[in-house]
C-alpha cells in the first residue's frame, strides 16, 4: 500500500497546488466577471447575518492556524512552547473555531438546500463546495479523538515535516513522514488538497479579494426620489 500513500501524499499534493495556482490565475486573468462571491443575503437575510460569521470567522481561524502550524518551523518557537503545548492550543483553539464554523457551515448548508429563493440561484458548485467544507470541518475536529491520545506533539512534528517537504519541494519522499498516521487524518488531508483543486471553479475565489480601493473612494450620494 506504500504505493497509494506516496500517490495521495507525495504526488497529488504537487497536482492539487499547481491547479490552485494555475487555476486561479487563469480564472482571475480570463473570467473576472464570474470572480464574485454571488452572495444570497438579498434574497432571504433570516439567520444569514449569525450563520455567515460563525462560519467565516471560524473557517478563518482554522485556516490560518493550520498555516501557521504547519509550515512554522520548529526551532522558530521551540523557545517559547514545547511541541505538545502547540499541539494542546491547537486542540483548543482549533476546536472552538472548527465548531463555530461547523454550525455556522451547517445553517448555511441548510439554508441553502431549503430556501425556494436560495435554491434557485444556486449553482452546482455552490451547493457542492459548502457540504465539502461542512465535511470537512467534521473531520477535522474528529481528529482530537486520536490526537487526545498522544499529547507529546509528536504527530504534530510529522505533519509539519510533512507540509514543509511539499512546499520546499523535497518530492515524493515526504510521503513517508504520514504512512503510520491514523486514517481520519489522511482522509482529512485528502479532502483538504482536493478543496485546493476545486477552488478555483467555486466562488472561494473570493477569498482573495480585498477591497481596498473601497477605503480611499470618494463618499456616494444617494438621494430618495421625489
Amino acid at each position: 500500500m506504500s504505493y497509494i500513500n506516496t500517490l495521495l501524499f507525495g504526488v497529488y499534493p504537487y497536482i492539487a497546488l499547481i491547479v490552485l495556482f494555475v487555476g486561479t490565475w487563469a480564472r482571475y486573468d480570463h473570467g473576472q466577471f464570474t470572480w464574485k462571491a454571488h452572495s444570497s443575503q438579498m434574497l432571504r437575510k433570516k439567520n444569514m447575518i449569525v450563520a455567515s460569521v460563525l462560519f467565516h470567522v471560524g473557517v478563518l481561524v482554522v485556516f490560518f492556524g493550520h498555516l501557521v502550524g504547519l509550515l512554522t518551523p520548529h526551532w522558530a518557537y521551540e523557545w517559547l512552547m514545547t511541541p505538545g503545548q502547540k499541539q494542546v492550543m491547537a486542540i483548543v483553539v482549533g476546536g472552538i473555531a472548527g465548531v463555530m464554523a461547523i454550525i455556522g457551515g451547517g445553517m448555511l448548508a441548510y439554508r441553502r438546500m431549503t430556501d425556494p429563493r436560495v435554491q434557485a440561484s444556486s449553482t452546482f458548485a455552490d451547493n457542492m463546495i459548502i457540504i465539502i467544507l461542512v465535511i470537512q470541518l467534521a473531520l477535522g475536529l474528529l481528529t482530537i479523538l486520536p490526537t487526545m491520545g498522544h499529547l507529546d506533539g509528536a504527530t504534530m512534528l510529522k505533519f509539519t515535516a510533512w507540509a514543509q517537504g511539499i512546499f520546499t519541494l523535497q518530492g515524493s519522499g515526504v510521503a513517508d513522514y504520514i504512512a503510520d498516521v491514523n486514517w481520519i487524518y489522511k482522509t482529512h488531508i485528502f479532502l483538504g488538497l482536493t478543496i485546493f483543486v476545486l477552488f478555483p471553479f467555486t466562488r472561494l475565489v473570493h477569498m482573495l479579494s480585498v477591497p481596498v480601493e473601497y477605503f480611499g473612494r470618494k463618499y456616494q450620494v444617494v438621494r430618495k426620489r421625489a
